[in-house]
Parts: structure tokens; C-alpha cells; sequence
């Protein structure tokens, strides 16, 4: 009983700080990915946050592509960590090829979620607020761009309506389905 009480709001503290932080390391891995503004200001702050961990991963790590792999490869680090320390917090013993299958169901999981959301987010500010020029508003459509566009020429806009987010919207919700619950199994499979 005693464990509980304190394991269960140290687990939570572990989780969201950690997930928080791997959420800032993935979106300035995306915003770079889609060639984002990165005079924005929240690019700048994310940049800022997320520098000391990755400016050391950079030189040992070069990038391929546009992709930067130390920035992968340190949410696929802070992942494990935060699962391996629920893991010992929780009282079981650590098994590396398990945490690590499971941080990348994890990530996968939290990248599709990323695009649900800004998808919708998306949607919603263009009911209430067409048009709006925010900081944040660009970054959305930096970010949710590559996958509406492509959408977008596939469904014509039917009486002035815009279907391709709910296309977009179904779609990752039926990759995510298709994608994580294997890849968790797999982590349980190695466990």
C-alpha cells in the first residue's frame, strides 16, 4: 500500500516531465523535418530547450537527410529511461529488449497522436478564426501540410467543404491502430 502511495505520483511525474520533453524533441525534429520557420518563435524556444541534450548527439551522430538521427535517437533514449524507471519504481526487473521495443511503440504512438492532433487543432482554428496569422498557426500548417495537401488533390472539396482532414484524420487513426498494438505486442513477445 505504501508503494502505491508514493510510486503512483512518482511514476506520473516521470512520465509527464519525460514526455513533455521527448513531445519538444520530436516537434523540433518534425519542424525541421517540414522545413518549418525557425525564426518562429516557438521553433526558437523549442530549439532553445532541446539544444544541450542534442548539440553533443550531433557530433557523434551526423544527420541523413533532412533527418536529424540524434534527435531520434534521444527520444528513443529518454523513452527507455522514463519506461525503465516506472519499471523499477513499480518493483519488476529491467529487461533491455523489452523497453526498448516498447520506447519505439511508444514514440510511434506519440508521432501519430502529434499529427491527430495538429490536424485537428487545425480544423477547428480554420471554423473559428480563418485566416489567423499566429505564430502558432504556421507551425500548424508547416507541420499538417505535407499530409493534407496530398489529401486535399485526392478529395476535391465537395459544395465548398474541405473533406481531406477527415480522410487524414481516419487514416492515422487506422495506421495507428495497425502499427502500435504489434509493436507492443512484440515488446511483450521479446519480454
Amino acid at each position: 500500500m505504501t508503494g502505491n502511495y508514493v510510486g503512483d505520483p512518482l511514476t506520473f511525474l516521470i512520465q509527464t516531465l519525460f514526455h513533455l520533453y521527448i513531445l519538444a524533441v520530436m516537434l523540433r525534429f518534425l519542424l525541421q523535418l517540414v522545413r518549418a520557420d525557425f525564426y518562429n518563435p516557438i521553433c526558437q524556444f523549442l530549439v532553445r530547450v532541446t539544444h544541450p541534450p542534442l548539440a553533443p548527439l550531433r557530433r557523434l551522430l551526423p544527420s541523413i537527410g533532412r533527418a536529424d538521427t540524434a534527435s531520434i535517437v534521444l527520444m528513443l533514449m529518454l523513452q527507455f529511461i522514463a519506461l525503465a524507471l516506472v519499471v523499477v519504481i513499480a518493483g519488476r526487473s529491467i529487461n533491455a529488449g523489452f523497453l526498448l521495443v516498447y520506447s519505439v511503440a511508444e514514440l510511434v504512438n506519440l508521432l501519430l497522436n502529434v499529427f491527430l492532433f495538429t490536424v485537428l487543432i487545425r480544423v477547428i482554428l480554420s471554423w473559428i478564426n480563418p485566416g489567423s496569422h499566429h505564430p502558432a498557426v504556421d507551425l500548424l500548417h508547416s507541420l499538417t501540410e505535407p499530409l493534407l495537401g496530398p489529401a486535399r488533390r485526392l478529395i476535391p472539396p465537395i459544395g465548398g467543404l474541405d473533406l481531406s482532414p477527415i480522410a487524414v484524420l481516419i487514416g492515422i487513426q487506422v495506421v495507428k491502430m495497425l502499427v502500435v498494438p504489434p509493436l507492443q505486442q512484440m515488446a511483450f513477445a521479446v519480454g
